[in-house]
């Protein structure tokens, strides 16, 4: 999933350091000069950085805190009406401020006590491998830029508001991080690129975009649906199916539209055994075992 997103927000690098973001021409930036220069501006402090550096410390503008204080307005009522128990809970604990952005190593500072979690900056889209491996360490990848004014509630690629408010809030619940740790062990375990890409699917249909029944309900704890103010509102209409780890790590699926399909986990304890037994015991023959057809 990682190698297809590539596709519409690629960062390439000048010989000092310097980062462009190339935009797809769909994309709501395209035609806005000063938005493009911003969003070099913070690639390339992402990209300058090394670990054990202080984080990269970013002013935000009016506009972009404002773009944060819709998106936390508008999600409020629907996390209460859509997210697991689980997701409400840790997002308590973190208490993330909604009035502003916050920096990067602000979260860090309220994820470690909870749950070990820190936060590295990235340019853009993290190769699949390091992006995994790094979660084996407690470690996310996230980006630092925010989506174009012109569609607060709407992005083409991962940004500041999906990676904290949908991941990190995630990332409080030492249940969901312990998944999350489990899926970079599983990346650092595989060698081939096969059960690499089948680990991310999977993560994809839970991770990102998972559901639960909860008290007779189908709620969200995916990051993807519910740092999505279009997708939350959608998901119980899209076809459920139990989990299926088979079917999920060789189904088509499309990152750039709402998912179709989605698998649901019959309870919070169901979630965690069975996703986390699947991570646990991921290694380079899982493809052929979920899929005996291929053997």
């Amino acid at each position: 999933m990682f190698e297809e997103g590539q596709l519409y927000s690629p960062v390439t690098h000048e010989e000092d350091g310097t980062a462009v973001v190339h935009l797809g021409e769909e994309h709501p930036g395209f035609n806005d000069p000063a938005y493009r220069e911003r969003r070099n501006e913070i690639a390339t402090a992402a990209t300058l950085w090394s670990p054990g550096e202080p984080v990269p410390q970013i002013a935000y503008t009016d506009t972009e805190n404002a773009i944060w204080r819709t998106v936390c307005r508008e999600l409020r009522t629907k996390h209460e009406r859509y997210a697991c128990r689980e997701f409400l809970v840790a997002k308590t604990a973190l208490a993330l401020p909604e009035d502003r952005v916050p920096q990067l190593d602000e979260v860090t500072a309220r994820l470690r006590p909870l749950t070990g979690f820190e936060y590295h900056p990235a340019a853009g889209l993290v190769p699949l491998r390091a992006f995994y491996g790094s979660l084996a360490d407690r470690v996310f990848h996230s980006t630092q830029y925010v989506r174009h004014p012109s569609e607060p509630l709407y992005t083409p690629e991962p940004d500041i508001v999906h990676e904290v408010i949908g991941h990190g809030n995630m990332l409080a619940s030492p249940r969901f991080a312990e998944l999350k740790r489990k899926a970079g062990e599983a990346a650092r375990r595989v060698q081939t690129e096969e059960a690499l890409q089948f680990i991310a699917d999977v993560f994809w249909f839970t991770l990102e975009f998972g559901v639960v029944w909860e008290d007779g309900e189908l709620r969200a704890y995916g990051a993807g649906i519910l740092s999505s103010y279009g997708e939350i509102e959608e998901f119980r209409g899209m076809e459920i199916r139990p989990l299926d780890f088979a079917e999920m790590g060789s189904i088509e699926y499309d990152i750039t539209k709402y998912q179709p399909v989605l698998y649901a986990a019959e309870s919070m304890d169901h979630l965690v055994e069975a996703v986390g037994d699947f991570f646990a015991t991921a290694d380079d023959s899982t493809p052929a075992r979920y899929t005996p057809a291929r053997r």
